[in-house]
């Protein structure tokens, strides 16, 4: 497996150890060295898990860390200039990643403030992500806020980024990230980390799970990575990174695992080294803590056992790296945490006379002794292995002497490396154990090795552990294998193999492998092979314009070089080098006179050369090499064209050009051949489209012929395409399709513009910047409910054609939402009646209808219910078997389809229910309900009922006369209906209503009321003075409606014109006063009631004179005038033409009194409701209109005039013309050559 880069070095994340499995990551900073530790520093450490108070000061929860603790924490991202001084942090690792690593986990324990630190111990950072190689911790909450701050602001796509977590062993945990995609144009990629370089995206499966959505509405992105069932060996820090073009955002965070069952077992140091074991979730996952920087392989000796944490503690800081490596140690930042803490001051303790070491160091397989002696003997002591107690047993042995508790640890493992206190009464004490392994040996040495060129290599060492971290260098320098880099590195078990793929003399140099217990070296040497000529290179005599072909082939797969007359070949179009394994070929593709020589090929690294000659002879030939491979010149029309053919010969061959056998002569035509050294020349002026065709060049000399045939084509813009044709339309898209233009000018189209414009605008807008390449085209972005027209341009290497005529004009539709609230309305035996309401968003395409679909339960077979499409918002599903179950959707259909269907929630049994019927009479019938004569009665009367109820109408205890009262019965309700209500229908009417034995009655009045009638009899029982006193009686008729009132007039006998007196009287006699003396009067009176007054007034008979004190003035009579006359026409009528088609009158006028009846007809047929002919009177005016006559309505018509005095009758005849091609035909249409009767 190849080490990761010298950039990663101190950045690769080491993810839990494989052994043991349940390992807490709070265990992965025990170190391996035995040192003295205060005794304040065991009280922080050994705060059990039941005190929280405790805990939190110890340091156990991050977010609770004291100010002063956290300003022990590492060298933040803004030291550094000390952070470069260390040597460890990659020089252009950005700001933002750095102080993300730099931040702890959230298990990390307490920190002592920085006086409490070796000298020199601040200036170094070594970052890493998971178990970080620094000596701090982050900074105070001032600046912790800064950075965060920071960090927001170089955000450039994270919205939400996600948190750190804990997580017990088992259970589940989601991390979430957010993307604002208001800007972006598509979707971001974003990549999940574990650790620098491990991508997650490859471990997607049991355990691990990666999920993104978007959210249209907010037009936000969200990723998801879920873990679960969470082991120990998950615990670490991730990372997660997000790209959209040249924007980058990245966010690390921490995941936690507790262990759920309470015991925590140690952690192997060295494992860490170690690769996960094969058959695993994880198998295959590297779990480094750190690699070291590039340093001089230097020889090791056999060093007696030395203590750790006495070096650490004795040593500089820039040596912390060395120590760790040369003594296994893996989890630096760990014990660099508690060196810092054995510089604490201890309290005195009340209930301990003498306290734990601060930590005890015991190999493998080892029996360690710890004791503690107590101030008072009767206090109970319990013995802590974090933090969970500890029962004896035969590993755990306890003894009491005096004041002395001892426990025993037996055959110590690496699962017994943790922290272990003891508690009497309120007090405890508390020290760190670490097991040490042994140092990895080398137990098989590299062995020198010799290798020729292009070889592959591979050195091989075997040592004492599997997996072991092992280091190679090449001359004193570490060498990292990288994606592009010839070395790789192979381990298997103990062995470990550097394999150097394609070797080269520069890799001759010592090799040496470094472990933590030993090293070994070996001297690699990279040699030439032998090299023979197996094909020498041959001379050669070649025509001009024939292939040159030079080959040889050597012993060996190597390069060489080319000389031509001593100087280097260089590759060109005419000229191409080949190498390919052993052969080396020239090959010049048409041979020139300047291509004759000598050739050497010399082999690269040899001293030997393969020489040949090359000569070249020249009969004529014509020079082509500037023309296509069908030797096609093309050239706009209306331009001039002028072909130069260069020409090659010895002595200089003679041209001719010709076409179709036809000779073309120098001169000063229009198309003439021109001749010049080197070259023959075809000119055309001003080329045409029949110029098109296939030109003749023919050579000739001593040495012989050439001949060569030149097409020269003519080309133009195209002709414009055919008027598109849309296909298909959506909401605001279309589908349009069209044809290529009949002639393409002579040039192959290259595709199509498209524009499209507003049908009611002028103005073209261009969709497409790139060419379109087919003949098809999806417009988009248009507006619901406009129309719209497009139209096409051609475009070859011409130029652009014209446009194309515009498609017929079409509007873009899309279908609607689904139809609302779904509902049963009614169950029968056979049937199922469903209702829904229309769909909330219909669009411009409008609504067509509806469509109703069913199934039966347990089948997906949708059956239509309907043939056709219906309008209402209700339909009857018929011939369904009884006790079925059915499923019902409808979807809503217009112009643009059908919309989703809208599915009712449950399965319908198909039963009928009987529901007992019930009445609801609306509130306005129940009182009497009141209509005047004429007026139209339409009274709709709800019930219920199941099955269909039987409906029984009667009025007053009588059946309804069904010619004079409609009635309609519905399902749910009944309607009685009279067209003119009469008198007549006055009464009460009776609604029964049964379902089977049960029945429900309703009764309504009805009461159709009219003008009364006039009063019987007004008489004047008194005259005296200005005064007049009347009387009269109700009338006959009161219309069917109280009398509420009369109205009295008054008029003078002179003029007889009538003055209203009295309005609104509710008795039958009034006195009239204040009245002209010396005046006669009449007087009448109107009955009212609801309707209004009577039609007529009844007057009295006599009439009243308001007398003066005198001679009484008696008037003359005079006889009336008889105005009475038999009808005579004023105006006869008059013999007309008509033309066909278009409206006809006739006209007369007539007088009479009383008023004549006035009669026309046809023929002596009286015309009587025939729609086609309509009769008007006006002021003696007598008119018939003919509607459209056609030849059928020529003949004789009468006008009649009647009435009591006499009878009169006017005749005239008419013609129907027709017209056909600007001829008048009377009577039978004549029809002309090419026409039809219709």
């Amino acid at each position: 497996m190849p080490e990761p880069t010298k950039k990663e070095e101190n950045e690769v994340l080491a993810p839990a150890p494989a052994s043991p499995p349940e390992e807490p990551k709070k265990e992965k900073e025990a170190g391996t060295a035995t040192i003295t530790e205060p005794k304040k520093e065991k009280e922080a450490r050994t705060a059990p898990a039941a005190e929280p108070k405790k805990e939190k000061e110890a340091g156990t929860a991050p977010a609770a860390e004291p100010k002063k603790e956290k300003e022990a924490g590492t060298a933040p991202a803004a030291e550094p200039k000390k952070e470069k001084e260390a040597g460890t942090a990659p020089a252009k690792e950005p700001k933002k990643e750095k102080e993300a690593r730099t931040a702890p986990a959230k298990d990390e324990e307490e920190a002592t403030p920085p006086s409490a630190l070796p000298p020199g111990l601040g200036s170094r950072a070594l970052e890493r992500k998971d178990s970080e190689w620094s000596i701090g911790e982050p900074p105070a909450g001032e600046e912790q806020d800064k950075q965060q701050n920071a960090n927001s602001q170089l955000s450039t796509l994270l919205v939400e980024k996600p948190q750190s977590g804990t997580v017990k062993v088992g259970e589940n945990i989601t991390f979430i990230a957010k993307v604002k995609a208001e800007d972006l144009l598509k979707k971001p990629t974003i990549k999940w980390f574990k650790g620098k370089w491990m991508d997650l995206a490859s471990k997607a499966g049991k355990h691990l799970q990666l999920k993104e959505t978007f959210e249209r509405h907010s037009r936000v992105y969200t990723f998801e990575m879920q873990i679960i069932q969470a082991k120990e060996n998950f615990a670490g820090n991730y990372r997660c990174e997000v790209t959209y073009k040249d924007k980058f955002d990245s966010c690390s965070f921490d995941l936690e695992v507790l262990e759920s069952t309470g015991t925590t077992p140690n952690i192997d140091i060295r494992s860490a080294f170690k690769r996960s074991g094969e058959g695993q979730d994880d198998a295959g996952e590297l779990d480094f803590s750190g690699l070291l920087k590039r340093r001089e392989v230097k020889q090791q000796e056999e060093q007696p056992e030395v203590d750790v944490w006495e070096l650490l503690k004795n040593a500089k800081p820039s040596e912390y790296e060395k120590i760790a490596f040369q003594y296994g140690i893996t989890d630096l930042r760990g014990m660099l945490r508690r060196l810092k803490r054995m510089r604490r001051v201890e309290k005195k303790s009340a209930a301990f006379a003498r306290i734990l070491d601060p930590a005890y160091q015991i190999d493998k397989g080892g029996r360690v002794r710890f004791v503690v002696e107590l101030a008072d003997p009767k206090l109970e002591v319990k013995w802590y292995k974090n933090g969970q107690e500890i029962r004896p047993s035969t590993k755990y042995i306890f003894e009491h002497k005096g004041c002395e508790r001892i426990m025993f640890i037996n055959n110590c493992s690496l699962t017994d490396d943790a922290e272990y206190y003891v508690t009497a009464g309120d007090e405890k004490c508390s020290t760190e154990l670490f097991v040490r392994e042994p140092p990895v040996m080398v137990t098989k040495q590299l062995e020198d090795t010799k290798a020729y060129c292009g070889e592959r290599v591979e050195l091989e060492c075997e040592v004492s552990e599997d997996d072991a971290n092992v280091k190679w260098f090449k001359n004193g320098e570490e060498i990292i294998p990288g994606p592009r880099s010839r070395y790789f590195i192979k381990v298997e078990g103990k062995k470990h193999i550097l394999v150097i793929e394609g070797a080269t003399k520069a890799d001759t140099a010592e090799y040496s492998v470094m472990t933590t217990g030993g090293q070994s070296s070996a001297k690699l040497n990279v040699d030439l092979k032998p090299l023979k000529v197996l094909t020498p290179l041959t001379d050669q005599t070649v025509n001009l314009g024939k292939e040159i072909c030079l080959k040889c082939e050597i012993s060996e797969n190597i390069s060489g070089k080319w000389t031509k007359n001593g100087l280097p070949v260089q590759e060109t179009d005419h000229l191409k080098v080949v190498h390919k394994g052993r052969i080396h070929k020239l090959v010049i593709a048409n041979a020139l006179t300047e291509d004759e020589g000598d050739y050497v090929f010399t082999p690269d690294a040899y001293n030997i050369t393969v020489p040949a000659k090359v000569h070249v002879v020249d009969p004529p030939k014509i020079i082509l090499d500037g023309l296509d491979a069908d030797n096609t010149v093309t050239v706009i029309a209306g331009s001039k064209l002028r072909l130069e053919i260069p020409i090659s010969g010895e002595p200089p061959p003679k041209a001719l050009w010709s076409r179709s056998d036809k000779a073309i002569m120098e001169g000063s035509g229009r198309i003439r051949a021109e001749s010049y050294p080197g070259s023959s020349t075809l000119v055309i002026d001003v080329a045409e489209r029949d110029d098109s065709g296939v030109y003749n060049i023919s050579l000739k000399n001593e040495a012989g012929e050439a001949n060569a045939n030149i097409k020269i084509k003519v080309v133009d813009i195209p002709d414009p395409p055919v008027a598109p044709s849309v296909t298909d339309v959506g909401d605001d898209w279309c589908i349009m399709n069209w044809e290529p233009p009949v002639y393409d000018g002579g040039s192959p189209i290259l595709g199509y513009f498209i524009e499209r414009k507003k049908k009611q605008s002028s103005r073209w807008m261009r969709l497409n910047f790139d060419l379109c390449k087919e003949t098809t085209f999806e417009p988009k972005k248009m507006i619901e409910g406009v129309a719209y027209e497009v139209r096409i341009f051609a475009v070859n290497a011409v130029g652009i054609s014209k446009p194309s005529m515009p498609s017929k004009p079409f509007v873009p539709l899309a279908v609607t939402s689904p139809p609302t609230l779904l509902t049963v309305d009614s169950v029968t035996d056979t049937t199922v009646t469903m209702k829904w309401r229309p769909p909330d968003h219909i669009g411009a395409a409008g609504l067509d209808g509806y469509v109703l679909e069913y199934c039966f339960e347990g089948t997906d077979d949708w059956i239509v219910a309907n043939t056709e499409l219906i309008e209402k918002t209700k339909f009857t599903i018929t011939g369904l078997p009884t006790d079925a179950r059915i499923f019902v959707r409808v979807k809503a259909v217009n112009a643009a389809g059908a919309s989703e269907p809208k599915y009712y929630s449950q399965p319908i049994l198909v039963k009928e229910i009987i529901e007992a019927p019930k009445i609801r009479i609306p509130r306005h019938l129940k009182q009497t309900y009141i209509r005047r004569v004429g007026e139209a009665i339409n009274l709709v009367i709800p019930f219920q009922g199941k099955p269909r109820p039987e409906l029984t109408w009667k009025k007053d205890g009588a059946e309804i006369d069904k010619n004079q009262i409609n009635i309609r019965n519905s399902e749910t309700d009944t309607i009685v209906f009279i067209r003119k209500a009469e008198r007549s229908h006055s009464g009460k009417y009776d609604l029964q209503v049964k379902v089977e034995k049960f029945v429900e009655t309703a009764s309504i009045d009805i009461q159709v009321v009219d003008r009364p009638g006039p009063p019987q009899v007004v008489k004047i029982d008194d005259v005296w003075g200005e005064n007049v006193a009347l009387s009269w009686t109700p009338p006959r008729d009161d219309g069917n409606a109280a009398i509420t009132g009369y109205t009295i007039q008054k008029a003078d006998k002179k003029s007889m014109e009538w003055f209203t007196v009295i309005e609104h009287y509710h008795r039958t006699n009034a006195t009239i006063s204040e009245l002209v003396i010396g005046n006669e009067y009449y007087f009448r009176v109107f009955s009212e009631n609801m309707c209004g007054l009577s039609e007529d007034a009844t007057m009295t008979k006599e009439s009243a004179v308001i007398a003066k004190d005198g001679k009484i003035y008696k008037n003359p009579v005079y006889e009336d005038f008889d105005f009475t006359e038999a009808p005579m026409f004023t105006q006869p009528l008059v013999n007309t033409y008509a033309i066909a088609g278009y409206n006809a009158t006739l006209n007369c006028s007539v007088r009479g009194n009383p008023k004549p009846k006035i009669t026309w007809m046809k023929n002596k047929v009286a015309i009587v409701d025939d729609p086609r002919y309509r009769m008007f009177s006006n002021q003696g005016v007598c008119t018939l209109e003919i509607r459209k006559p056609s030849p059928y309505d020529g003949g004789t018509y009468c006008c009649k005039a009647v009435n009591n005095l006499g009878t009169v009758e006017i005749e005239c005849k008419l013609e129907v013309k027709v017209i056909y091609q600007g001829v008048n035909t009377p009577g039978q249409p004549v029809f002309l050559e090419g026409q039809q009767q219709l």
